[in-house]
């Protein structure tokens, strides 16, 4: 099931709202934490960044079949092998990795989802101990271009009272200086 308010614009447009290295670099995806999920791939404007820095697989999950569609292509374009792009409704049968098994997972402009414990819940499963997960979202102390509507739109507080819920813990939050309409926080499996 699509998560509420969870349209795309135009991939120009989406593009044009994030410097993708500066925000894995921020939310300590430099170095090479093993497998990677992704809830959410989109047009895939982090899939392929953060396939770049790891040894691991990228499992790229998305719900829409065009946005798989997009971002297969780019996969197929780049050359990598080592993602997995899968079209997956990954709130109701979660992201189908075995326990324990996933180094990183991000979490991207996703927690105004219904459950966003649920899903919190699911990152946590399928983290190894000391797993991380990176989540931005859009911030809700400003006006935006983009993003849900005010009254869904987590902030901060929201996510690290969520995530410790799912059994996850604060490491920080994380100013995207490089990034000026989304803030970031990262958590890690104990």
């Amino acid at each position: 099931m699509k998560g509420r308010e969870s349209g795309m614009p135009d991939i120009s447009q989406w593009e044009a709202f994030f410097n993708t290295s500066c925000i894995l670099d921020r939310l300590d995806l430099l170095e090479s934490p093993g497998d990677v999920v992704e809830f959410g791939c989109g047009y895939g404007i982090f899939t392929l960044p953060a396939a770049q820095r790891i040894r691991g697989t990228v499992f790229a999950l998305e719900i829409e079949t065009e946005l798989v569609l997009e971002t297969s292509r780019k996969v197929a374009e780049s050359g990598l092998e080592n993602v997995l792009v899968e079209r997956r409704d990954f709130v109701a049968s979660g992201c189908g990795r075995p326990d324990g098994s996933i180094g990183y997972a991000m979490l991207f402009n996703i927690l105004h989802i219904e459950d966003p414990v649920g899903l919190l819940r699911e990152a946590h499963r399928a983290l190894k101990p000391g797993g991380k997960v990176g989540i931005i979202h859009w911030r809700n102390d400003i006006p935006t271009p983009r993003g849900p509507s005010f009254e869904i739109r987590p902030g901060p507080v929201d996510c690290r009272r969520w995530g410790e819920e799912a059994g996850l813990q604060f490491v920080r939050d994380e100013e995207l200086c490089c990034c000026s309409w989304h803030w970031g926080m990262v958590m890690q499996r104990p």
